[in-house]
């Protein structure tokens, strides 16, 4: 595998005109960030783990995240891997007894999980040369702030179509 980087998720939005959910990720030591077309379950799914709210019954992510656990298994990392035809991919990896499981996944799940389970993210250095977003100025950087602010206001609820 190449290299990686260590990033944060910062959170989801709703992307206008087109209502389209997206993550954000962030390098944890840098200024590139990573926007993530996602569907709107996983947008909620998301939103829900990062906002700490409890569903009377468990989305897929928490099940996945139950049966993992229930076998002796951990979430160890989630990993952007690439963006091949504007499609990014990622690797979920498990580990159960010592032996580690790579599993093919969608960043939005794998990232799903990693929020329920305090996963760690990373980011393809590839990934972040080719797709990354780099804020430099202070402008850019009130905008994010700005973001950020819209974020911490943001409910599950506001991705019920």
């Amino acid at each position: 595998m190449s290299e990686v980087v260590p990033m944060d998720l910062i959170g989801v939005r709703i992307e206008y005109p087109t209502k389209q959910p997206i993550v954000l990720l962030r390098e944890t030591r840098g200024r590139r960030y990573l926007a993530i077309w996602i569907g709107a379950m996983e947008a909620t799914a998301i939103a829900y783990a990062l906002e700490g709210v409890a569903t009377p019954r468990p989305f897929t992510h928490d099940l996945l995240r139950i049966t993992t656990e229930a076998l002796g298994g951990q979430v160890t990392r989630v990993t952007v891997t690439e963006l091949r035809d504007s499609v990014y991919y990622a690797d979920l990896v498990l580990s159960q007894n010592g032996k580690e499981l790579h599993v093919s996944s969608r960043p939005s799940d794998a990232i799903a999980l990693a929020a329920r389970t305090g996963a760690p993210l990373y980011a393809a250095t590839e990934v972040l040369d080719s797709a990354g977003i780099e804020i430099r100025d202070e402008d850019q950087e009130a905008e994010v702030e700005r973001f950020k602010e819209f974020l911490e206001d943001l409910t599950a609820e506001d991705f019920r179509t």
